[in-house]
């Protein structure tokens, strides 16, 4: 047989070998080995945005790999959602949920995705709802307001739009508690401000970073913080529990979010990891100062988490009629 032939049949076959132990290491290396990606299925600048790039930079950290942060919005969060959803479930694709991701399907005609298709990983934080009046108003409690509504024609309420954190405020309040409510959707959560602000609504709710400002500025007036605790940046707001409405449990949450199929190893690597940044001091402090409560925790409390808050929006949207035609 030809030396030379031979000689190149042992060169391809060991570079074959080389190549096989290459892919096999690769396969073998613990994730992450590649940077990963947060989908945010809103605009820059929001809560969600806010929370989305505060874990993944602690989160990068701990993992020790990149974590691109990628604005996808429209379609009242399915776009971005969507993405995630026919994402390949290996690890390096994640969405930052907020209620959409639980609410869309009892709301919308048609969805993209299934909601099974999309896993729940981790809580990240929240910003709790601030009912908001204008500062002339008259009412300076949660009860003067309700209790005001239900006579005459009632109060115009400004929402985002439908499904929208402070139109499932406003669903608790008429369903649990009487409130007479004329719900005017508007486009974003600023334009609905920027209605009570200009006296053609007479009240809304949006989330703290939000109302802090306009707050502090005595431009508008706060009748209670929807979440179960105080807002650590504006402690003198009282909880609607406090104020003796314990169904108004309702916050402007972020977490994440995996394409069905991820490995649970991963899931619960990346939960700790974001846990952990979550308690970072220097992470925890830049968040509670501007009015968001950063909250971390397991992959078992955010899945016990998302399973109430389907469980108390599902009771609003059928009670409220929200449900598209």
């Amino acid at each position: 047989m030809n030396f030379y032939f031979v000689k190149q049949v042992s060169t391809m076959a060991a570079g074959l070998l080389i190549g096989l132990a290459s892919i096999s290491a690769t396969a073998q290396t613990p994730w992450p080995n590649k940077p990963i990606k947060f989908v945010v299925p809103f605009a820059a600048g929001g809560a969600n945005d806010l929370l989305a790039r505060a874990a993944a930079e602690g989160a990068s950290k701990e993992l020790g790999q990149p974590i691109i942060v990628e604005n996808k919005p429209g379609g009242g969060t399915t776009i971005g959602a969507d993405s995630v959803a026919r994402s390949a479930p290996d690890g390096y694709t994640f969405l930052i949920s907020a209620a959409g991701v639980i609410s869309n399907s009892m709301i919308k005609k048609t969805m993209p995705y299934k909601d099974e298709a999309l896993v729940p990983v981790v809580m990240i934080g929240l910003a709790p709802s601030v009912i908001l009046v204008n500062a002339s108003s008259p009412y300076n409690t949660l009860k003067e307001f309700i209790e005001a509504s239900k006579k005459g024609n009632g109060f115009n309420w400004a929402t985002a739009g439908t499904g929208s954190t402070p139109h499932f405020v406003a669903g608790v309040l008429q369903t649990n508690y009487g409130a007479k409510l004329d719900i005017i959707p508007y486009k974003s959560g600023s334009e609905s401000v920027t209605a009570v602000l200009s006296k053609q609504v007479d009240a809304t709710s949006e989330a703290s970073i939000v109302a802090i400002p306009h707050l502090k500025s005595g431009r508008l007036k706060a009748l209670a913080d929807t979440w179960t605790s105080r807002i650590s940046a504006y402690p003198d707001l009282s909880t609607a529990k406090e104020q003796g409405y314990p169904e108004l449990r309702i916050a402007h949450w972020a977490g994440l979010h995996a394409p069905k199929g991820t490995p649970d190893a991963i899931m619960d690597k990346l939960a700790a990891a974001v846990d952990k940044a979550m308690k970072n001091p220097a992470i925890s402090e830049r968040l509670t100062s501007v009015g968001i409560e950063p909250i971390g925790g397991t992959r078992a409390g955010f899945n016990k988490f998302v399973a109430e808050e389907r469980a108390q929006q599902a009771v609003i949207v059928k009670a409220t009629h929200m449900q598209e035609d």
